[in-house]
């Protein structure tokens, strides 16, 4: 059966703000999931499962650098001085994954879902992540891939001194509702990375559809794109 997801475009926020409304709806089905547990009548059962909802959210963000919880400090190549003559935030957050960056020109996408509803196993989630990036990067004829034990999504994952991300990831996982998710880069500038270490992986390259078009692409249409290829993969329509 296909599972309802509420979907927002929040346009251009700042990190901070986005990540208090991910762990607010995060908390709100976690809890409704507590009740649910310890419901002993029909009705409850039904007022908190209605409780329990799948949000997509889409945004841009003003230039800020993450790190995840196990991320490592010495992945940031900038001071904090600079970092903020630079006008870029920077947080510790409680995702997976090490250091990446958001900033304009790049979709991110937010998915607050709850697994059991779709499949609670989170290596099978991030693949299905990956596979929407994938299917949307070929709508523009590029080959996206994945790399063995590197989560995201890749191009020339086989071509050694080649290989260069063009969608980070990272997730949070509670009761098995989601939050936090995927960064595909789309007229990023590419030259925040310089200051990092993407992902805590050293010598390799960063890219964007802009970048392996030699064009700048409508963010309108990716995020199109990426709508229909989510409700496809996770069988799932967005109202």
């Amino acid at each position: 059966m296909k599972q309802e997801v509420f979907f927002k475009d929040l346009g251009l926020r700042h990190f901070k703000e986005v990540w208090d409304l991910q762990e607010i709806l995060l908390k709100q089905s976690v809890e409704a999931k507590r009740n649910l547990a310890n419901a002993t009548t029909e009705q409850e059962r039904d007022l908190y499962n209605d409780q329990i909802v799948n949000h997509l959210l889409f945004v841009e963000h003003y230039p800020v650098y993450t790190l995840g919880k196990n991320g490592k400090p010495e992945h940031i190549l900038i001071s904090d001085e600079d970092r903020e003559k630079k006008g870029v935030e920077y947080f510790h957050i409680n995702r997976g994954g090490d250091i990446t960056f958001h900033g304009p020109g790049q979709l991110v996408g937010y998915p607050i879902l709850n697994l059991d509803k779709f499949k609670p196993d989170l290596g099978w989630y991030l693949r299905c992540l990956e596979e929407v990036v994938i299917l949307t990067l070929e709508d523009y004829g590029i080959d996206g891939d994945r790399s063995l034990g590197e989560t995201g999504v890749w191009i020339d994952v086989g071509i050694p001194g080649k290989e260069r991300k063009i969608c980070a990831m990272g997730i949070r996982c509670s009761r098995w509702i989601t939050m936090h998710g995927f960064a595909l880069n789309v007229n990023t500038n590419l030259q925040y990375f310089e200051n990092i270490i993407p992902c805590g992986i050293a010598h390799k390259q960063v890219t964007s559809i802009q970048k392996e078009l030699d064009t700048s692409v409508p963010m309108y249409d990716v995020k199109e794109r990426l709508k229909r290829n989510f409700e496809i993969v996770f069988n799932a329509y967005l109202v």
